[in-house]
């Protein structure tokens, strides 16, 4: 009679994998490749990379063309310069680019992680110092091998001279997207003062661009697929984005299996064997350290790397490309990719949507807002002199990306009138306050409440107005309706 024990587990059920969550992972090694996607992930990054470097350099009237000032609570970008007040468009950028990341995600998968991830192209370049200081995979993993040495002394810190330039470059230039760049660039330069101290004008801009220079040190240098696997929280929600038609990187396991090493010339067809070799290059060369041969797993970022290197063994063994390629699972069981489909059209419609009225809201911004509030300092009202008065309090916001002197007007069937003509000059995205006394002769008022209009705009262009309505509140009883 046998026992628990000797049962067998099942064949088509694939084994658990147990692991630690406190062991510290083994250090992965990626082989150089070279093929299609290798070469588009490059091209792909590299106007992403470019863009970030040299953006904050560019000026638009005198001012960097993307700074986020927080101090004066101004996101200027291109010729639009957001405020406060436009926090809602913010959001509805920040809404758009999410459900843009979504609608790709269920078109082609996670091509953003493989291709265009700051995470990623940084990665790749961190990557690309060590092929240069260090070798190939085969090198790196002997080097780390060996005892110390002159040769290895000299590779391992002219890599981490690379990795640290490339990390400053960036903490700077993140930087300079919040400070303007010139400015920055002026703070790190020191200079003695008149007692003959050496002195920088800026500690704060220093310790934030070191800061983030060694976040990018750490993070592309030593972290990297920790990032993708277990801090980043797209990898954990992409699987409700995927059916059976999205596009991403699959082994083809009907043709593949079984597995195993083989001769050039040997019939392994008549020996039960599938077209996979079992060489391990797709694992060698992933940066995430998964076996796509395992199935589809949350930590594929789609980088196309081991398709690269499973078409170079193909292309060795004189067999058929495709063996790891982009395709779905609805292709791999039936044959067919079914591209044009409802819920990638509605993804597509509702991004067109959100896309169009963002334009249009952000195109037609007004330059100048004003907000008129009743002064809670003052009495509803006050008789002086047979004149009824009303004070307001004007916030007027210059959103225009020039300075302007403004006047304030009153407009109304009755004869109201300002205390005495109230102009201010404000600079470019300046805010700012101003009460002002509204007032009709006491025989004049004809009701209780009468609206009014109270009409803000620019001296040097009539063009640049803004009009908001109020209330004026008057005694229960006025006099005109006393002589009725």
């Amino acid at each position: 009679m046998s026992n628990a024990t000797d049962k067998k587990e099942p064949a088509n059920e694939s084994p658990i994998r147990y692991v630690n969550l406190y062991e510290s992972e083994e250090k992965v090694y990626i082989r150089k490749i070279s093929g299609f996607y290798q070469s588009l992930r490059r091209y792909a990054g590299l106007p992403l990379m470019l863009g970030f470097l040299l953006l904050p350099w560019f000026t638009i009237d005198g001012r960097p063309a993307i700074l986020f000032d927080l101090p004066a609570r101004q996101f200027h970008i291109l010729w639009v310069t957001f405020g406060p007040q436009d926090g809602m468009l913010l959001a509805w950028l920040l809404i758009i680019s999410a459900f843009a990341l979504f609608t790709v995600t269920a078109f082609l998968g996670r091509v953003w992680c493989g291709f265009t991830c700051p995470q990623t192209v940084w990665t790749l370049m961190f990557i690309w110092a060590e092929h240069f200081c260090e070798g190939d995979r085969n090198k790196r993993i002997k080097l780390d091998k060996s005892n110390w040495t002159v040769e290895k002394f000299f590779r391992k810190t002219s890599k981490y001279f690379l990795w640290l330039i490339i990390s400053f470059i960036t903490g700077f230039t993140f930087v300079a997207y919040f400070y303007p760049v010139r400015e920055l660039l002026n703070g790190f330069i020191p200079y003695f003062d008149d007692a003959g101290f050496l002195v920088v004008d800026s500690f704060t801009a220093i310790f934030w661009t070191l800061f983030f220079t060694g976040m990018t040190y750490m993070n592309a240098g030593f972290l990297r697929e920790q990032v993708c696997k277990y801090m980043c929280p797209y990898a954990r929600f992409q699987s409700v984005m995927y059916d059976d038609d999205t596009l991403a990187v699959h082994y083809d396991t009907e043709r593949g299996d079984p597995r195993g090493a083989r001769k050039p010339d040997e019939d392994y067809k008549a020996e039960g064997k599938g077209d996979c070799i079992d060489c391990s290059w797709c694992v060698q060369v992933c940066p995430v350290d998964i076996d796509i041969r395992d199935g589809l797993q949350y930590e594929c970022i789609n980088c196309g790397l081991c398709v690269d290197a499973c078409n170079a063994v193909m292309d060795k063994m004189e067999y058929p490309r495709g063996l790891i390629r982009f395709t779905s699972d609805d292709e791999l069981e039936n044959g067919k990719t079914k591209f044009l489909r409802p819920r990638v059209f509605a993804y597509i419609a509702i991004l067109i949507v959100m896309c169009s009225a963002f334009i249009y809201t952000v195109a037609n911004r007004k330059p100048l807002t004003i907000d008129v509030s009743r002064d809670r300092g003052a009495q509803m009202f006050r008789v002086r002199s047979g004149q009824i008065q009303n004070v307001y309090m004007i916030k007027i916001n210059n959103m225009d990306r020039q300075a302007h002197e403004f006047i304030v007007e009153v407009d109304s069937d009755q004869p109201f009138t300002l205390g005495k003509a109230k102009k201010v000059e404000l600079d470019e995205g300046e805010i700012f306050s101003i009460p002002v006394r509204v007032s009709i002769p006491q025989d004049a008022l004809t009701s209780i409440a009468s609206e009014i209009k109270f009409i803000v705009r620019a001296t040097d262009n009539d063009a640049i107005s803004a009009q908001e309505m109020a209330t004026f509140i008057g005694p229960s009883v006025t006099p005109a309706e006393v002589s009725k």
